[in-house]
């Protein structure tokens, strides 16, 4: 591993002793480091950053001169933000870096961590946090990154017994971490094997079984997402990283929870990354004819409505009439921009395992609303197919796999898996 050096991002003003304990630490695993000061006020260990603090605020397009005037702490942490994620993302680029790791409380992390999500997938980020356990933060300093956040239980304050400890953990982990070779964006047709990006949720689980084995046996890498607003907001920025291929959305339902503010609600980009790339698509409907807003939040009419108890944590509501006309008409609207190609597979027995003969949700009726809205507004080159099955059932994965060796180019007999065994 020579060569190997590591960022740290770290504010000196408060952390700078245990900040180049880790430094050494680090150094003494036999890898290099940077040390990069995102302090907003001066400090006696800031002259020991490699990349100061002044250049950081510069490249966020400000001056630390301006920040220490300042009292807008929102503004000053968003420029040193900025400034951070660039000089970063540079010293990536020029491959002068080959993993980051963070240290700090509450405004540390949450810089080092917005940093290191502006990353690639599969570059190491190790984030040392103070106050990584607290309510709701967590999931906060996450995101859709690929971080690894260690909770340091105690206050990262001096360089006692203790947090040496902590500190020396992590950066044996961060060292280990940089061994490990990122994996290659698809900068080149025809390079390597094939990956499919494959959305997924329990209600769709056995559908998606079927397709990532049917894919598999033809010689594609299957990479699935959980659909339940943080995993595919995830693929959608993999999807533009560069990463895929191609994409089964099994469970776009994340397009219709941001229209109502629903738990799986995936944002306002989702259903837009592979349609901007240019690569194949197939599309089903899991998820897309239910709601989840949280429980707090329910109106008089969500208590009205019929609904399905995954389990004691978890309930769907019927999605309505015109929820189902909404969600139709965004998601045409996304898919029309597609420079790549696109089909369009409905199931006319049930979208999941939740819509079978006898659940509460159950109305293959009025999901045809949404399949008559979406057939009024998409573009004629896109094809939408109706399949006389449940998504679940074994029928409907083999038209599926059908439309996949259409639309990705696959070619050959059908999956050997299913004959005999899966009918």
């Amino acid at each position: 591993m020579e060569g190997k050096r590591i960022l740290i991002i770290a504010t000196l003003d408060t952390k700078g002793e245990e900040t180049l304990f880790l430094r050494d630490k680090i150094r003494e695993l036999g890898k290099d480091t940077l040390v990069l000061d995102i302090s907003m006020r001066e400090g006696i260990y800031c002259q020991q950053a490699d990349i100061p603090a002044p250049e950081v605020a510069e490249a966020g397009g400000s001056s630390l001169t301006d920040i220490f005037a300042s009292r807008e702490r929102a503004v000053n942490t968003l420029v040193m933000t900025r400034g951070a994620a660039a000089i970063t993302g540079r010293l990536l680029r020029e491959k002068r870096i080959h993993g980051v790791i963070g240290i700090g409380g509450s405004t540390g992390t949450l810089i080092a961590t917005d940093v290191m999500r502006s990353l690639p997938f599969g570059v190491p980020k190790f984030m040392v946090s103070s106050t990584a356990a607290l309510p709701g933060m967590s999931t906060r300093y996450i995101g859709t990154g690929d971080v690894c956040l260690m909770h340091s239980v105690i206050e990262i304050s001096g360089t006692n017994e203790l947090i040496q400890n902590v500190i020396e953990r992590s950066a044996r982990a961060i060292c280990a971490m940089a061994e490990v070779p990122a994996p290659e964006i698809r900068t080149e047709a025809g390079k390597g094997k094939k990956r499919i990006a494959l959305t997924m949720l329990g209600p769709c689980e056995k559908c998606a079984s079927f397709v990532r084995r049917g894919l598999e046996e033809k010689g594609y890498q299957v990479n699935g997402f959980s659909a339940a607003g943080v995993g595919d907001r995830a693929m959608e920025e993999m999807i533009r990283q560069g990463f895929f291929d191609g994409v089964v959305d099994l469970a776009p339902g994340g397009v219709l929870e941001h229209l109502v503010g629903g738990m799986r609600d995936a944002g306002p980009l989702r259903l837009e990354a592979a349609g901007e790339a240019g690569i194949p698509q197939v599309i089903s409907t899991c998820g897309l004819n239910h709601i989840t807003p949280a429980k707090k939040s329910y109106t008089e009419e969500h208590k009205t409505r019929r609904k399905y108890d995954l389990d004691r944590h978890r309930t769907w509501l019927r999605a309505s009439p015109e929820e189902l006309r909404q969600a139709a008409r965004v998601m045409a609207e996304k898919l029309n921009k597609s420079k790549g190609p696109v089909k369009v597979l409905i199931p006319t027995k049930g979208w999941s395992s939740v819509d079978w003969p006898g659940n509460p949700t159950y109305d293959p009726g009025e999901d045809m609303i949404f399949a008559e809205e979406l057939g009024k507004f998409l573009k004629p080159a896109i094809e939408v197919r109706t399949i006389a099955a449940n998504l679940e059932e074994t029928a409907f994965a083999r038209e599926l796999l059908a439309a996949c060796a259409e639309i990705f180019g696959s070619k050959g007999s059908e999956p050997a898996f299913l004959e005999g065994v899966i009918r």
